[in-house]
């Protein structure tokens, strides 16, 4: 089996993430067993050439702000597609103990590797 690219994995992870729930880069980053990635994570959502497939728009900062760059035309652009799936957005922030997305299942990361996430 091929090994998937860094960016295949983010967008294989965001693939996962339900509508009216949210993740920060860094817990994208921690799925992929890289916790310190969540820079690179932002970089590759960034360059995301498919919103509808790969829901960047879910993914924002560790403290729930949006992201000043989305690649997917800035703040207002996420926000508006957040608020589509009915998550709130205040003062250009999610609040993350509200919609952080907690997976309490197993999840199968990018890497093939079985998870129980919790977060």
């Amino acid at each position: 089996m091929p090994q998937q690219t860094f960016t295949a994995k983010v967008y294989s992870i965001v693939q996962k993430i339900p509508k009216g729930r949210v993740a920060t880069y860094g817990q994208v980053a921690a799925l992929m067993g890289k916790p310190k990635a969540a820079r690179a994570v932002g970089n590759a959502l960034h360059r995301n050439p498919d919103w509808r497939r790969t829901p960047c728009h879910r993914v924002v900062r560790q403290d729930g702000r949006l992201a000043e760059n989305f690649g997917g035309g800035g703040i207002l652009i996420q926000a508006g597609r957040l608020k589509v799936e009915e998550v709130r957005v205040g003062g250009g922030k999610v609040d993350l103990k509200r919609y952080q997305w907690e997976n309490k299942s197993k999840v199968k990361l990018a890497t093939g590797i079985w998870l129980l996430a919790s977060g």
